[in-house]
This record gives structure tokens, sequence and C-alpha cells, in this order.
């Protein structure tokens, strides 16, 4: 009896993968001729999406661009000023009032990010579900918890630490293992991404989770390439003063 039901299930299994073979090829090779119904899979695409980000809006591309600009543009900066001094030399020779131009550059282009996410939000679509009261909540938390990661992070580290001294010669003395850093190790990357995050949410866009969600992969990128090359840094100078205290020894 139990036989006769194991065999049944498997036929029925059999029937039913089959179908679903059959339509997946059919899908596929309805999409397979190219460019010709790429048009069609944006239209889907939009049916899916149901209205929740409005792509069209040229203010949504602007945002996005300026997301990605940012952390390209400064590791750019940075790493022109550690091999060629162009900001030192720029600033006179100055090694840390060309941190200090750099750091007003930075800082002036994330407001005018956050000036461009805003604008773009407000010309988005709202979801109901991210207009509620307990959402406003939610938001006004993320928002809290952000900022605080990202100014304790600038106080630990102060003006030249949190931009890029290490990159014009200007190093920390010890690591910061105090708050925030004992929380994550890049404080005002996460803290950035939950400010936006909550950003989005208190202005019950979707939209904005989606540019939320870029802003926290750049981040993610930037930080491959920096935490290696910064670590690069404090070794050469760890290199640098135990070869100046063996020849110390030497002398003496």
């Amino acid at each position: 009896m139990y036989q006769g039901y194991f065999k049944l299930f498997i036929n029925r299994s059999c029937v039913t993968l089959a179908e679903i073979h059959s339509s997946s090829f059919y899908v596929l090779s309805q999409l397979a001729p190219w460019p010709t119904n790429i048009y069609q899979s944006m239209a889907i695409f939009s049916e899916l999406n149901n209205g929740l980000i409005d792509f069209d809006q040229k203010s949504f591309a602007i945002a996005a661009a300026s997301i990605a600009f940012n952390p390209i543009f400064w590791n750019i900066a940075a790493r022109q000023e550690y091999h060629n001094k162009v900001l030192t030399t720029l600033a006179g020779g100055n090694a840390r009032h060309g941190c200090y131009v750099l750091a007003v550059t930075i800082f002036s282009l994330g407001i005018f990010r956050d000036f461009l996410y805003e604008h773009a939000l407000r010309a988005q679509p709202s979801h109901p579900l991210l207009e509620t009261a307990v959402a406003k909540y939610i938001a006004y938390v993320l928002i809290a918890a952000g900022n605080i990661l990202v100014l304790s992070s600038m106080w630990a580290l102060g003006v030249t630490g949190t931009y890029l001294g290490d990159y014009f010669g200007i190093l920390m003395d010890d690591i910061v293992t105090g708050f925030p850093f004992n929380v994550t190790d890049a404080p005002m990357y996460y803290g950035s991404t939950i400010s936006f995050l909550g950003v989005a949410v208190l202005f019950g866009k979707p939209a904005g989770i989606l540019l939320t969600a870029e802003v926290l992969v750049v981040y993610l990128i930037a930080l491959r390439f920096e935490d290696p090359f910064t670590a690069g840094i404090y070794q050469k100078r760890a290199e640098s003063q135990k070869k100046n205290i063996n020849y110390a020894k030497k002398e003496l």
C-alpha cells in the first residue's frame, strides 16, 4: 500500500518537474532575443516594482551618482596626496593645512550629497507601512544611533584622524579602541548608513531604502581599499621606528 502511494508521489513529482522545466525553458526562450525583448523584461520589472520606486526621476539617479562619487573622490585624492603630496604642495608645503582642505571638501561634498538624497526622496512615492507611527519612532532611533556613531567617532579621532590624515603623514599615536570603535571598526561608515536608512523610513520612501543599500555597498568597497592601505602606512612607521631603535642601540 505504501509502495503504491510512493510510486504515485514520484510520478506526480516527475510530471510537476517536467512542467516547471518546460515553463522555464519557454520563459528563457522568450527573453533570449537581444535587444528586442529587453523592453519586455523591463516591463516585467516595472510590474514587480508596482510603483514603489520611480526610476524615471532624474533626482534619483543624481542622488545615486553622488553617493557613489564621494568615496571614490576622497580615496583618489588621499592616494594622490600619499604618493605625490599634491594637497600638501597646494597648501604651501604644510601637510596639516592640506588635510584641513581635504576635510572641508569631504564635509561639503557630504552635505551636498545629503541634500541631493533628501531632494530625491521628496520626489519618490511613499509606502503606507513606512508612514505609521511605529515606523516614525524606528526612524528617529535609527537617525539618533547613526549620528551617535558618526559624532563619537569624529570626537575620538579628531579632524586629521577622521579625514585621512594618515595619508598626509599625520599618524595617530595609538589605535583607538574605546567607543565607538569597540562596537564596530568603521563607525563613521556604518553610522552614516544607519542615518540614511533612518531618513528613508522617516520620509516613508522605499527608494531611500534602495539608496541606503547603495551607501552600504560603496562603503564596504571603500573599506576593502582603505583598511589594507592604512594598515600598510602604520606598518611602515612601526618598521621605521624599529630600525631607529636598533640603530640607536648600535651607536651605544
